[in-house]
C-alpha cells in the first residue's frame, strides 16, 4: 500500500500548476502614470517666475536702490534680498542636478543670475514626466514635489521683503498689485442702480 502525506502534492495537481506559468505583475513606467493634482505643471512654474516674481523682485529692488548704503533699512531690504537669493538657488538645484559657476556677489547681479539659473534649469525638466508620480518600484521621490517646495518657499521669501520695502515706500503695494484686475469694459460712469 502507497502512503500519501497530506503536505505532499499529487503529481497531477504539480503537473497542472506547472503547465500554467503564473504571470508577473506589470511594471510601471513614469510617463503612463497619472499626474499628481496638488502639482502645477512646469510651463506654469516657468511662467510664475519670469512674469510675476521677476516683476515683483523688479519692484522691490527699485526702492532699496536709492537708499544710502548707511541706512539701516537698506541692510534690512538687502537681507531679505539675499534670502529670495538663496531660495532661487534651491529652486534651480531641485530641478537639475548639475551644479552652475558662482554667482555674483554683487547683490542686483545676483538677483538677476539666481533668477536666470532658475529659469534656464526648469526649462531642462522634461515636461511630460513632470508632475507625474514615480513608479512604485524605484522607491523613489518625485523630483516635482521638490521642485513646487522649493517655488513656495520662494514665494514666502519674497512675501518676507515686502514689510521692510512699505516702511521706505508706503505706495509699493499699489505697484505690486497693479495689473491683478483687468476689466475688458471699463465701469460705466452714470450709477447702476
Amino acid at each position: 500500500m502507497e502512503q500519501e502525506l497530506a503536505t505532499e502534492p499529487t503529481i497531477e495537481v504539480a503537473a497542472e500548476v506547472a503547465a500554467k506559468p503564473q504571470p508577473l505583475p506589470p511594471l510601471e513606467t513614469q510617463t503612463l502614470n497619472e499626474p499628481m493634482r496638488h502639482v502645477p505643471s512646469i510651463q506654469w512654474i516657468i511662467e510664475k517666475l519670469e512674469r510675476d516674481v521677476r516683476r515683483r523682485i523688479e519692484i522691490l529692488t527699485a526702492v532699496a536702490e536709492p537708499l544710502p548704503a548707511s541706512d539701516p533699512q537698506r541692510a534690512l531690504i538687502e537681507e531679505a534680498l539675499r534670502s529670495v537669493c538663496t531660495a532661487l538657488d534651491r529652486l534651480a538645484d531641485a530641478a537639475r542636478h548639475s551644479r552652475p559657476g558662482n554667482p555674483p556677489s554683487d547683490l542686483a547681479s545676483r538677483i538677476s543670475w539666481s533668477m536666470n539659473n532658475a529659469i534656464s534649469s526648469l526649462r531642462t525638466v522634461d515636461a511630460n514626466a513632470f508632475g507625474r508620480r514615480y513608479p512604485f518600484h524605484t522607491s523613489e521621490r518625485s523630483k516635482a514635489e521638490c521642485v513646487y517646495a522649493a517655488l513656495l518657499l520662494l514665494l514666502y521669501r519674497l512675501e518676507g521683503v515686502v514689510p521692510f520695502v512699505r516702511e521706505v515706500d508706503g505706495t509699493v503695494d499699489e505697484r505690486l498689485l497693479q495689473g491683478l484686475v483687468n476689466l475688458q469694459e471699463p465701469m460705466r460712469q452714470e450709477p447702476m442702480a
